[in-house]
């Protein structure tokens, strides 16, 4: 079953699993709705996430180490939302929003802020990372 979550004409229909999975993992982030909405315009550098600039920014609600960050925008990746910039000589360091990415993104600004999620959010957000497959 497709969603007909949209916001605009040219918008993509995604399955409703795919946009509720992608949902949850965006309200069990470490980010703030500020990180993202930034991403709808141009790309996010890794270290303006981590530690304290990340909290300066208002990209997320505590410090978090590189790694950490990093971590948890590769999950981002995983589920859809995001995708690593790329120049003409290979990938980045910088995120920016997918098209399913930007669609949340604006449910989310019309609500003015990110859902907060419930503990069943958490739970399913935290089987999803843990059972995801290794990619070799």
């Amino acid at each position: 079953m497709n969603s007909t979550n949209s916001t605009g004409p040219k918008s993509i229909n995604y399955p409703s699993a795919t946009i509720e999975r992608a949902s949850r993992a965006m309200s069990c982030s470490p980010f703030q709705l500020e990180l993202f909405a930034t991403m709808q315009y141009k790309s996010v550098a890794l270290q303006e996430i981590a530690g304290e600039a990340g909290v300066h920014n208002q990209y997320s609600r505590s410090l978090l180490s590189e790694a950490a960050a990093e971590n948890a925008l590769m999950w981002q990746i995983q589920v859809g939302l995001l995708r690593r910039e790329v120049d003409g000589q290979g990938i980045t360091d910088s995120f920016r929003l997918t098209p399913m990415g930007r669609q949340l993104v604006e449910q989310c600004r019309v609500s003015g802020e990110i859902a907060a999620p419930t503990w069943c959010d958490r739970l399913y957000n935290a089987r999803d990372r843990l059972l995801q497959l290794p990619t070799f």
